[in-house]
């Protein structure tokens, strides 16, 4: 009998044959690598272009959903999680982070209806080749030297956004390895308050083990994605006690997810 959890073998279970899993797999690194170059490089050229943002994300979008594709990955969502989604609004959707395959599996399952952006690294925005892009696509850049000023960047971004546009961030800060959730960062809830956006909790299951810590390549498998309840966050309580109230929301949500 296999002492390997159920929701891992669950996940694991090959998506297509292996023959056509080696073609797909052939097909992305022979042509993968131009396509995905056209993309990333269509901000350089279209990017002050009026109305570029509106067809641009959805573009990014199918590229992430080819990506998985060919990568013989599956993302699911309940029907009543797409619609929850679909008529989102003046939220900040937060994330947990299992693997590299995250914000793809979310972009995948996005509906086109809700319009999403991530937050990036400062020092990505200062590349000469791809400041423009990050930029032009509406990537929000954040100086992690100074927590002062990422936070003051992401609330002055967020309070920009029209309500249909969501930030997504990852409150564990990075990939965790750990059985349950990591400790989250108070981000998310600080911009939150700030702003009077709620906070919409997704939660992405079983992705590393399609794609564990010290793994490059994924393997074939389905990734599951779970859409929570909104929470708005209470200024009658401490800072602590909503990132409390977020974490045990999703914690709650993932550990019961570990034995479908």
């Amino acid at each position: 009998m296999s002492l390997q959890p159920q929701k891992e073998r669950s996940a694991l279970a090959a998506i297509d044959p292996a023959r056509v899993r080696v073609i797909k797999r052939a097909a992305l690194f022979l042509l993968g690598p131009f396509y995905f170059l056209y993309i990333a490089f269509v901000p350089l050229l279209c990017g002050k272009r009026k109305g570029f943002r509106g067809w641009y994300w959805p573009l990014v979008k199918r590229a992430c959903s080819r990506l998985l594709w060919l990568l013989s990955i599956r993302t699911e969502m309940t029907q009543a999680d797409r619609a929850t989604l679909a008529t989102d609004t003046n939220s900040i959707i937060v994330i947990n982070h299992r693997s590299h395959l995250d914000g793809f599996a979310l972009m995948d399952v996005m509906p086109d209806a809700k319009w999403i952006t991530f937050a990036a690294k400062k020092e990505l925005c200062d590349a000469v080749l791809l400041s423009r892009g990050f930029k032009g696509a509406g990537l929000v850049e954040i100086d992690r030297k100074s927590g002062a000023v990422a936070l003051e960047t992401l609330t002055d971004a967020v309070r920009a956004m029209p309500e249909r546009r969501s930030v997504v961030l990852f409150p564990e800060g990075t990939r965790t390895s750990s059985e349950s959730l990591g400790t989250f960062k108070a981000g998310a809830v600080i911009v939150a308050r700030a702003t009077g956006r709620t906070i919409r909790p997704i939660v992405i299951h079983a992705s590393d083990a399609l794609m564990p810590r010290d793994k490059h390549l994924p393997k074939s498998g389905t990734i599951r994605v779970e859409v929570l309840p909104s929470i708005t966050c209470d200024q009658s309580v401490s800072v602590d006690e909503d990132v409390d109230r977020l974490r045990n929301a999703m914690m709650a949500a993932f550990d019961a997810g570990l034995g479908k």
